[in-house]
């Protein structure tokens, strides 16, 4: 009897380690792949300063694998924003770090009775890598000018956030595409695209 108290006495510390290791393994935090930052560069944006930061809040309320913001050296953005007299057009993304985005807000828009916070989202959704989908409701962003100058959500809904969140849950891409392509958007209804 005694020799079965020693051998217990000796198990127990040895079965208390191994299920506190397991149990350890259990609860700790699963990695989280790195945030992706991109930085941007309102300094030719003119009167769209105002719609292009809540646009941006908008953006980064609504994603968790990328994050936007203004850049600390002008020059070295991986997107800017100008203000065109023209009609608004974005490099269609997904742009990465050392990329070289460009939103240009064109002011017809705006003039035709479009809301201005509603395009700038809009736009930087190209540089996220969204392509536009005018048949859509209000509600998504990317229906762009579809729905009408009624129409003010400037909020990614939940399917459009989850795609950018795709777009960069791998982190930085190692090699970066050749291919520079923008999309106009006619906010009367035409819509050109083309590569540069």
């Amino acid at each position: 009897m005694i020799k079965r108290i020693a051998v217990l006495t000796a198990l127990v510390p040895a079965m208390l380690s191994t299920t506190v290791g397991v149990a350890s393994a259990h609860s700790a935090p699963h990695a989280t792949p790195a945030v992706v930052t991109l930085t941007y560069d309102v300094g030719d944006a003119g009167q769209w300063a105002g719609p292009i930061e809540q646009a941006v809040q908008n953006w980064n309320d609504a994603l968790h694998n990328v994050r936007l913001e203004p850049t600390s050296t002008p020059g070295s953005a991986d997107y800017v924003y100008e203000a065109t007299s023209g009609w608004p057009q974005a490099t269609l993304g997904p742009i990465f770090p050392g990329g070289n985005g460009d939103v240009q807000l064109g002011r017809q828009a705006v003039d035709e009775g479009y809301d201005a916070t509603r395009i700038a989202a809009h736009e930087t959704g190209h540089i996220l890598g969204l392509p536009d989908d005018y048949s859509g409701p209000c509600s998504e962003l990317m229906s762009g000018h579809g729905p009408g100058t009624s129409c003010t959500n400037a909020k990614p809904d939940a399917a459009e956030a989850a795609q950018v969140d795709k777009n960069y849950a791998s982190g930085t891409p190692a090699v970066r595409p050749h291919r520079h392509q923008v999309v106009i958007d006619i906010w009367s209804g035409r819509v050109l695209t083309g590569s540069r």
